[in-house]
């Protein structure tokens, strides 16, 4: 991902870029049908629940997953580095440990997350790129799953695995699975980005596709109207 700035460019331009980067991205376009986890609580009525993922540049994880029933809040930001309120610009240098994280919370009465991170693998991104995803490059793009309880890591252990064995994706799996520290949200251009941009390049030839995936391959978990971050600021500690 690269930071937005206002860039006024001919269609023709733009209309270049998006055929060169659809070409260049078609295959993992895709996205992968996934089964669910066999190892997953069930839905229940405990209250909001929290799950704090990171797959890339987050402006498309964030879209994603504002569009999956029984969640009530996504906001994007960073977590996984020592740095105390990092910026984007601390964490693209790609020294503060820190990766493009979102926070979810969701309904557990609703969405299990286990089911999430169905989403997560399915079309939020591919766990098979080390330390990248697509254009972009750099461990503040990897793939981490950042567990809350141990419940959660139980899963999410257990679900790997259960991909692994099936064979689920051409190449391993090289998701971690980190216990959370802390998360800290993103500057708030960041918030909202696809909901904000639809027609960015950026948004277009990488993250569109995944809402078009998350209604094709999970249906039953797609709904239109994506949930908004909230206009107050979100820059604290979380």
């Amino acid at each position: 991902m690269r930071v937005f700035r206002p860039i006024v460019v001919t269609f023709v331009v733009v209309a270049a870029a998006t055929a060169l980067f659809q070409a260049v991205t078609r295959a993992r376009d895709a996205g992968v049908a996934v089964p669910a986890p066999v190892v997953d609580p069930a839905p229940n009525a405990g209250g909001p629940q929290t799950a704090v993922l990171a797959g890339g540049c987050f402006w498309g994880i964030q879209g994603v997953f504002q569009h999956v029933k029984g969640v009530t809040q996504v906001i994007s930001g960073y977590a996984g580095g020592a740095k105390v309120n990092p910026t984007y610009d601390d964490v693209s240098t790609e020294t503060t440990g820190h990766a493009e994280t979102v926070k979810i919370t969701y309904d557990p009465a609703t969405v299990s997350y286990g089911t999430l991170l169905q989403v997560f693998f399915s079309v939020g991104h591919d766990p098979t790129q080390l330390n990248r995803q697509g254009p972009d490059t750099g461990t503040s793009y990897r793939s981490n799953i950042f567990y809350t309880t141990d419940a959660q890591k139980a899963v999410a252990d257990a679900y790997i695995a259960q991909l692994t064995k099936a064979a689920a994706f051409p190449r391993p799996i090289v998701t971690r699975v980190d216990k959370f520290t802390a998360f800290y949200p993103a500057e708030d251009y960041h918030q909202d980005f696809l909901i904000l941009h639809p027609t960015y390049p950026y948004i277009v030839v990488n993250d569109l596709p995944k809402i078009a995936n998350l209604k094709r391959l999970l249906p039953a978990l797609y709904r239109d109207a994506p949930v908004r971050v909230s206009g107050a600021s979100t820059r604290r500690r979380q």
